[in-house]
């Protein structure tokens, strides 16, 4: 059957609900605040930016098994967790890296940039950047966003909408709140294409797999180009 046949797929689940959502988020901001004071001392001598993303990265996922554990089998469905046709995987990278070169070109250096430039740098910093930002960062904002959030508005209100916000909170989610001025908003402005192709991407196949694989590629490529700019 393709992975287009989605009206069979979508009834072997319960859609994420609000409570799932809310536990999500009330477990990583409070598991994360605590995390940020046990590991306070340790940043506060300019050392472990690079471990304190991936702790926190790894509090979202564990948010997520939490959350969605209880459902068994039926987790993954809701989350959109299944195959994709190959070629969806594939355009998906390419649309992925084309619109990201875009916009690198066309819009201005951005501090966010520059703070992953300084990380990955570091004395054999790549491998853990690599793992850290290349792979785990966009596995945890894809469930986030486009599973469960995304789910969440779509058993409620359809696409559309799932689609919008899902986008919209992936900017914001981007916020630069240590830059400057208008500053702030520019990381955010600039990652919001991404949010829409990855939104529809998720739209368009019915999975998670392509915009997580386009969203893996185009940070680990950044992670790359980062470790060996001049």
């Amino acid at each position: 059957m393709s992975i287009n046949d989605n009206s069979l797929i979508q009834k072997d689940f319960r859609p994420i609900s609000g409570w799932n959502l809310l536990f999500f988020v009330a477990w990583t901001l409070v598991a994360g605040f605590a995390a940020i004071l046990l590991m306070r001392s340790f940043l506060e001598k300019g050392r472990g930016q690079l471990l304190a993303m991936g702790v926190l990265y790894v509090i979202g996922l564990l948010g997520v098994v939490l959350v969605m554990a209880p459902r068994g089998r039926q987790a993954l469905p809701a989350l959109a967790l299944r195959g994709a046709q190959w070629w969806k995987v594939v355009l998906g990278v390419v649309g992925t890296f084309l619109l990201s070169l875009a916009v690198t070109q066309v819009g201005p250096e951005l501090q966010g940039m520059k703070d992953v430039e300084r990380i990955v740098q570091l004395p054999n910093a790549l491998v853990p950047s690599l793992l850290f930002l290349g792979v785990l960062a966009p596995l945890v904002e894809e469930l986030a966003f486009r599973g469960l959030l995304y789910g969440w508005i779509e058993g409620r209100w359809g696409w559309r909408p799932a689609f919008w916000v899902s986008s919209l909170a992936f900017a914001v989610a981007h916020y630069q709140w240590g830059a400057e001025g208008w500053a702030r908003l520019a990381y955010a402005m600039a990652v919001l294409p991404l949010g829409l192709l990855f939104g529809w991407l998720r739209r368009w196949s019915n999975s998670l797999l392509p915009s997580f694989m386009a969203h893996m590629v185009n940070n680990s490529i950044a992670v790359f180009a980062a470790a060996f700019a001049s």
